[in-house]
């Protein structure tokens, strides 16, 4: 394949750049030994850092090992020494002594905080947030890093974002937004695993929410950016964790993660193996106004799934400013899809004029690869002056063959055997190429560029048993192949001052776009080019409040599922179909958000309008009796909304989190001489408390509302809900007993009623309650993780 050879070309390219820098001195050796002055004993695990003096950058750092020794590399001779270990005073040292490149420090005395533990109140110590010119910073405190939560569960106490039962991040109710790791795509933040539940609270810095991407991010989706921001003090040594969790519905998993940090190398792993059932429980009613009749439908499915994942990369250390990382990940899964709906054809007065059974068996193999080539080069003269350049590759692939067989019950016959086949295979590259370049503390600038390219098949096929044999159904079988490559490049610039900041950025695009059905010969190729600029700026008024206001272009480029046509028939008379002739839709975005925060409480209100033009709708038409339901372009949107987030401490052991959002929207479209001109508001909530309760206990319970919500052709009902969490620190916090429930009085309940002038739709699905516990446990200086499994990408 041209792009996979284009790839390797690219990182060799990168390896014979940087190899020469393999061979640069480190110039001076630090070493030393690090003693308790009260007992006099060696201390393991004590952090020493060595900083510049003038810039106070982190230039190495490392871990005592069990003997209390230490030893540093550096490139220069000027820095100063910090140590610091929980229960001890902080300790900084800043004359030495140079004798042939090496500093010998000797024993090193540590001495023991003098005030206990429950007497320590830092007020920093606590998440707060804060305003970033152009981003919201939710900063992490010890309040959650000290609990074991894994990073999903921060993200759920962010403002404005939301973690769903499956792993799905949403951010202000949408889940097209895209997930960073220290500014770039990972395979830890990936679709292709649930890698971010190995990461902890205490690993995290700080999580920063972008509604308003600038130029510099992809210009794809609406919703925003998501960037996890991990600590450098990174940890020397074996560090590791595991979990081990079940629930029910079935939910049993194991992962087990690794770390071995030495002064060059750093060499990170994770294994998870496990099974779990997802459920569902769904009812259809199709009802016919021209011709009287209805087809009712009520069932059970399931996707029940044996998963194994592995994930292996390691950050190579060239020297203090030179980094190159390689890491891959491999899944597996193993699918079993049984499912059973009961139908009934009604006539006039509801008369069941037949009745019967729909039985499904479905299996399918799903690998899974992700592989990435990063190299990060860090400049001397500000600690913000960087090049980074990343490869990342991704595979996905479905072998999957789906039996339905068809039983009479009563009244006309319905007897029938149908199989599907499906051959599926996508493989995406992405070449980034980034560049930031301060001047000063206040002015910088940033460049770069971006190219995407994404290739899908997927061979469907349909056959119905006929006199006693299979027949292949030629309307519902065909190959279609996907090809879309998109080259972005940008460029911004950027003042900050210490009260008022200012940056502005312009991107452009080119996307080629291609569909085909192979069998049928339909195509339909699409080329532009787009320009997205964007502003921001900020205005800090005082310590306690700031103002933000932020303009940004984007574009939704229709998925893969929007445009393929065919999807596996579970439901015969409720079906899915894509379409390949959609065009991408843009959004002109505003908003305007301001943070005030007092001594136990801060809120955060923000007033945003949205303008989007060639808007994908799903719509539904019905066609003998038949539901197809297919996206279309339709018109235009315009948004205007209000949020309001707020946490407050009434007292110690109790934390109160609060979220709302409010939309006002006005649709006008029109579509085959129908037109669907109207307006409408909606609404959500989340009130979230934490207590830490007696035995050292931390209890969590969250309650959600979304009000109903007009459509297109119909309404959405409304839907509470409520989720409930124990958690309790063992082994000398070592350990981390979990229980959780989800959906605790099963009543997050999809509900739709799509009403026409000829026809009329209900559709109701139910997941049900999700019961989840486990222990996790970390070791070396890992912190106990949670880790539930890989996340399912259809």
């Amino acid at each position: 394949m041209p792009q996979l050879r284009l790839f390797f070309l690219l990182s060799g390219w990168l390896i014979l750049q940087v190899s020469p820098l393999l061979a640069q001195d480190a110039g001076l050796t630090i070493q030393g030994q690090v003693i308790s002055t009260q007992t006099r004993q060696a201390m393991e695990y004590v952090t020493v850092l060595a900083v510049d003096p003038v810039t106070n950058q982190t230039l190495s750092g490392t871990n005592t090992d069990k003997d209390g020794k230490f030893q540093l590399q550096l490139s220069q001779e000027a820095f100063a020494l910090r140590l610091s270990f929980i229960g001890y005073q902080n300790l900084e040292l800043k004359e030495f002594t140079i004798e042939e490149g090496q500093v010998n420090l000797g024993k090193i005395s540590m001495v023991e905080a003098s005030v206990s533990l429950d007497e320590v109140t830092i007020e920093g110590e606590q998440s707060s947030t804060s305003f970033e010119l152009d981003k919201r910073v939710f900063n992490v405190g010890k309040d959650l890093s000290s609990t074991g939560a894994s990073a999903l569960e921060v993200l759920n106490n962010v403002p404005s974002v939301n973690v769903n039962i499956e792993g799905q991040i949403s951010l202000r109710g949408s889940q097209g937004v895209q997930i960073l790791i220290d500014g770039k795509p990972s395979v830890i933040a990936s679709d292709e695993g649930n890698a971010l539940g190995t990461i902890t609270a205490e690993m995290i810095d700080r999580i920063e929410v972008i509604t308003n991407p600038s130029a510099k991010y992809d210009a794809e989706g609406t919703s925003g950016i998501i960037n996890i921001v991990l600590k450098k003090e990174e940890k020397k040594g074996l560090n590791g964790s595991f979990s081990l969790n079940t629930g029910i519905p079935h939910n049993h998993s194991f992962g087990l993660s690794l770390n071995r940090r030495t002064q060059k190398f750093n060499l990170f792993s994770q294994l998870g193996v496990g099974y779990r059932e997802l459920p569902r429980q769904t009812r259809n009613i199709n009802n016919n106004l021209l011709t009287g009749t209805i087809i009712s439908s009520v069932g059970e499915e399931f996707r029940n799934e044996n998963f194994y994942n592995f994930i292996l990369g390691t950050d190579y250390h060239i020297d203090d400013f030179n980094v190159l990382t390689l890491s891959g990940s491999f899944a597996y899964e193993i699918e079993d899809q049984p499912s059973e709906t009961t139908f009934q054809l009604l006539g006039d007065n509801d008369t069941v004029l037949s009745e019967w059974r729909r039985q499904e068996v479905t299996e399918a193999l799903n690998p899974k690869f992700q592989y990435e080539l990063q190299y990060k080069r860090d400049f001397k003269d500000h600690k913000e002056h960087d090049l980074l350049f990343s490869a990342l590759g991704n595979f996905f692939g479905k072998d999957q063959r789906s039996q339905f067989q068809n039983t009479t019950l009563s009244g006309e016959n319905f007897d029938g055997l149908q199989e599907t086949r499906t051959a599926f295979q996508e493989a995406k590259y992405t070449f980034k190429l980034d560049y930031t370049r301060p001047f000063d503390d206040k002015w910088s600038i940033e460049t770069g560029a971006q190219y995407v390219l994404q290739n899908v098949s997927n061979d469907f096929s349909v056959s119905n048993f006929i006199n006693n044999d299979w027949i292949v159904d030629p309307d519902l079988t065909n190959i279609f192949e996907y090809v879309q490559n998109v080259l972005g490049v940008y460029g911004t610039g950027a003042y900050e001052g210490k009260k008022w900041g200012i940056k502005l950025g312009l991107r452009a695009e080119n996307t080629d776009l291609t569909t085909l059905l192979i069998n049928t010969n339909e195509g339909n190729d699409q080329n532009f080019t787009n320009l997205f600029p964007s502003a921001a700026t900020s205005y800090k008024l005082s310590e306690k409040v700031s103002l933000q206001a932020s303009y940004s272009r984007r574009i939704y480029r229709p998925r893969l599922w929007d445009l393929n046509p065919f999807f596996n028939p579970r439901n015969s008379f409720s079906i899915r179909a894509g379409n390949p002739n959609l065009m991408p839709e843009f959004t002109d975005s505003y908003e305007l958000n301001s943070i005030f925060a007092f001594n136990n409480l801060s809120f955060n209100t923000g007033i945003y309008h949205r303008f989007t033009t060639e808007v994908i709708e799903r719509v539904s038409f019905l066609e003998d009796n038949v539901n197809i339901v297919t996206p279309i372009n339709l018109g235009t949107n315009q948004a205007t909304g209000l949020e309001l987030n707020a946490k407050y401490n009434p007292a110690k052991w109790v934390t109160l989190n609060g979220d709302a959002n409010f939309l006002y929207f006005s649709r006008l479209g029109t579509f085959q001489s129908t037109s669907f001109d109207f307006s409408a508001s909606q609404w959500s909530g989340k009130l979230t408390g934490k207590f830490k309760l007696p035995a050292k206990i931390d209890f969590e319970v969250t309650t959600r509302y979304e009000s109903a919500i007009q459509r297109v052709q119909g309404i959405r009902s409304a839907i509470l809900s409520a989720d409930m969490g124990l958690r309790k620190k063992i082994l000398k916090g070592r350990g981390v007993l979990n229980f959780s429930i989800r959906d605790i009085f099963a009543s997050r309940i999809q509900e739709t009623t799509t009403i026409q002038p000829d026809f009329e739709l209900y559709r109701r699905d139910l997941r049900g309650r999700f019961i989840t516990c486990g222990f996790s446990y970390g070791f070396g200086k890992g912190e106990a993780m949670e880790f539930s499994g890989a996340r399912r990408r259809y």
